[in-house]
């Protein structure tokens, strides 16, 4: 994909790495950060990939497949789900909603073709087609602006009418204001905050991207057990990290408690209020007050989620 028309937009800055495509900032992150947070703005996500997914038996389907209840969804209503390896480890998430007609689903730039590929494995008989609508449909995020009020941030709209959108939904705010204040509210975004390892129970995704109520699927018995167990291997943390330096930590570097390396760092930023923080997955049985070293940087946890997750959960028995 091109770029997003937006950049055109007067103080466009263009994003890096995953998020090249769309504007990091249009001039003050600061202040976009705390337009999103008074409930006004919107944020270009149109680098995202869209993917449709059509057919009689599309939420049947889907429901056999992923970690997401999606027998008699019902139109409009969006939902998150997970593909996972026959071990539990995380391999694809998508959001979307479903029409009437099709599930429409955003994932990572770059993650619908791994995603599609693995959907058309899985086929075999089923009434289902899949097609890649990037070049389609956009993605754009606003916030919540009203307490109590009911509303998907994200919309997907027709990619032609993203110019004619941000007039009408302005003023526009910048990749780095919001993944400021997504990592401040811990939410965990996969391949920056996950890796090849990472099971849902660590990150915060059961009960959100996860169903715990619905027949089986690839990988459920590795969450069941860790959800019944407790004591994940790992889990996330939102690290406050040392401010006295200007620079961040890359995002892969390892986070250490002395010598000892119990951790990777997943993706950082600078936030309005709270300053330089930073998402980690932290080894379970590294002490919360522990002060820990993200490259020469110090770093002090906030707990995200419990190191005992899951551990309060028991059959009952008869």
């Amino acid at each position: 994909m091109n770029g997003s028309p937006l950049l055109a937009l007067p103080g466009a800055v263009g994003g890096d790495g995953i998020d090249a495509g769309v504007a990091a900032h249009y001039g003050s992150f600061n202040r976009e950060q705390r337009t999103l947070e008074s409930g006004e703005g919107f944020v270009d996500l149109s680098h995202r990939d869209v993917l449709r997914i059509a057919g009689p038996d599309r939420l049947t389907w889907l429901h056999s497949l992923t970690t997401q209840y999606f027998t008699d969804l019902a139109p409009g209503t969006w939902t998150t789900a997970l593909v996972l390896s026959p071990n539990g480890h995380v391999e694809h998430a998508f959001h979307g909603y479903d029409d009437g007609e099709a599930f429409v689903a955003h994932t990572e730039p770059g993650a619908a073709r791994p995603l599609i590929e693995f959907l058309e494995r899985m086929k075999f008989m089923t009434r289902v087609e899949i097609t890649d609508a990037t070049a389609e449909l956009a993605v754009t995020w606003r916030p919540v602006s009203e307490e109590g009020e009911r509303r998907e941030p994200h919309q997907l709209i027709a990619r032609d009418k993203l110019e004619t959108y941000a007039e009408a939904a302005g003023p526009a705010c910048g990749l780095w204001a919001f993944e400021a204040l997504r990592i401040a509210r811990g939410e965990a975004r996969l391949h920056l905050d996950t890796d090849h390892r990472t099971i849902p129970n660590e990150v915060g995704w059961i009960g959100t991207a996860v169903h715990l109520d619905k027949g089986c699927y690839r990988g459920q018995e590795t969450v069941a057990r860790v959800h019944t167990l407790g004591r994940p291997p790992r889990r996330l943390t939102l690290l406050h990290l040392d401010g006295s330096e200007n620079r961040l930590p890359t995002h892969g570097t390892e986070l250490k408690l002395g010598d000892k390396v119990v951790g990777m760092v997943g993706s950082s930023a600078r936030h309005h209020e709270l300053g330089p923080i930073a998402l980690a997955l932290v080894k379970r049985n590294v002490a919360l007050d522990a002060q820990l070293d993200a490259d020469g940087l110090p770093a002090s946890q906030e707990v995200l989620v419990d190191p005992e997750v899951g551990l309060h959960v028991r059959p009952k028995l008869r």
